[in-house]
C-alpha cells in the first residue's frame, strides 16, 4: 500500500467538483484511457475579469488521480487565469499533504490539464510536447519533451524520479539508456544555469548504469513471480463484506451505471468494456477492441476497479474475462 495522506484519502472518497460543467468556456483534456490515466478539466471563466468562477473535472485513473484532479479545482476557483497558470504539479501535491513518489505523475497530469484549459479559453493551441519529441517510453507513450519538462520543473536527478513523475521507464526498461541521456543533459543545463548544484546532478558510469538497470529488471521479474496466479488484480487478503444497507440490486445498478459512464471514454480510444456478471464483490467484465490488446490493459482494469470502489464505497475486485463466459 502507498502511504497516502488523510487529505488524499478524503479527496478520493469525497471528491470536490466532480462531474460535468455545462457552462464551461475553458476545457482541457490530457492523458488517454489506454494508458490508464485521463483527465478532463472544465472551467467557467469570467470574460471580463478572467476569474475562474467554477471548475469541475472528469477523470479516469487511480485514487491519486481523482484526488489530484479534485485538489486542482479547489486551487483554481477564485483565481485569475494569470494566477492559475503559475500553479505547478508540486503545488497540487503540497495541497494534498504530499503524494507517494510513485504517484507524482497524477499531479503532473493536473498541471497539464490546467495549461490546456487556459489555452483553450484564449483560443490558443496548446502543445503538450507529446507529439513533437521522440517517443522514448512506448509502454506509456511518454516522449522526450514531457520528460525534459518534468526534470526541469521538479529538479529531478534520478531515473527512479523520472518514472515517478512521468511513468517512463516503468514498463519494459528498453528506454533506460535514453532516459539516462536526457537526464544527464538536462541536469547539466540546470547546473550551468545555477539552478542545481554540481554534486546533486545526475552523474553515473556505464558499469553503474548497467547494474541499476539489471536490479530494476530483477525487481520487476520478482514482482511478476510473486503475483497471484489467478489474477494480477487479486487482493492479498479476503475482501470484507459489502457495507450494511446496500441491497444486491442497488449494488448491481450502481456497477452498471459506473461502467456505462466509462464506456464513452473507452470507445473514444478504440476500446470498450462490457459488464458480464457480478458475484458478491467480484465484478466480471469483458474488454474489447484497443482495451483488450493494450499493453496497459491491467492498468485500465485497475482504473475501472477504483472507480467502482469510489462509487459504491465498498471493496470491489474487477476481473477481466471473455464474453463467451457469460453463456
Amino acid at each position: 500500500m502507498w502511504d497516502y495522506s488523510d487529505k488524499v484519502k478524503d479527496y478520493f472518497f469525497n471528491p470536490k467538483n466532480a462531474g460535468v460543467l455545462g457552462e464551461a468556456n475553458a476545457v482541457g483534456e490530457v492523458g488517454a484511457i489506454s494508458c490508464g490515466d485521463a483527465l478532463k478539466l472544465m472551467m467557467k471563466v469570467d470574460p471580463t475579469t478572467e476569474i475562474i468562477t467554477e471548475a469541475k473535472f472528469q477523470t479516469f485513473g487511480c485514487g491519486s488521480a481523482i484526488a489530484s484532479s479534485s485538489a486542482l479545482t479547489e486551487l483554481i476557483i477564485g483565481k485569475t487565469l494569470q494566477e492559475a497558470i503559475t500553479i505547478t504539479n508540486q503545488d497540487i501535491a503540497d495541497f494534498l499533504g504530499g503524494l507517494p513518489p510513485e504517484k507524482m505523475h497524477c499531479s503532473v497530469m493536473g498541471y497539464e490539464a490546467l495549461q490546456a484549459a487556459i489555452a483553450n479559453f484564449r483560443g490558443e493551441e496548446w502543445h503538450d510536447d507529446h507529439e513533437e519529441g521522440a517517443l522514448l517510453c512506448k509502454c506509456f507513450g511518454v516522449d522526450e519533451g514531457m520528460i525534459e519538462r518534468a526534470i526541469r520543473m521538479n529538479k529531478l536527478t534520478t531515473i527512479e524520479q523520472i518514472t515517478d513523475y512521468t511513468k517512463a521507464g516503468g514498463g519494459c526498461l528498453t528506454c533506460f539508456d535514453k532516459l539516462e541521456e536526457v537526464l544527464a543533459k538536462v541536469n547539466a543545463d540546470l547546473v550551468a544555469e545555477g539552478i542545481l548544484a554540481a554534486h546533486e546532478a545526475y552523474s553515473i558510469g556505464a558499469a553503474d548504469a548497467a547494474e541499476i538497470k539489471a536490479k530494476a529488471k530483477a525487481k520487476k521479474e520478482a514482482e511478476r513471480e510473486a503475483a497471484p496466479p489467478t489474477s494480477p488484480l487479486a487482493p492479498a487478503s479476503p475482501l470484507p463484506p459489502p457495507s450494511a444497507g446496500m441491497t444486491n440490486l442497488k449494488k448491481m445498478r450502481l456497477i452498471e451505471e459506473a461502467i456505462e459512464e466509462l464506456r464513452p471514454y473507452l470507445k473514444k480510444d478504440g476500446g470498450d468494456c462490457e459488464l458480464i456478471d457480478v458475484d458478491g464483490n467480484n465484478v466480471m467484465v469483458s474488454l474489447t477492441g484497443a482495451c483488450m490488446g493494450c499493453q496497459m490493459a491491467s492498468v485500465t482494469v485497475s482504473g475501472i476497479q477504483e472507480r467502482l470502489i469510489a462509487k459504491l464505497g465498498v471493496p470491489i475486485r474487477v476481473i477481466p474475462v471473455k464474453a463467451a463466459h457469460a453463456h
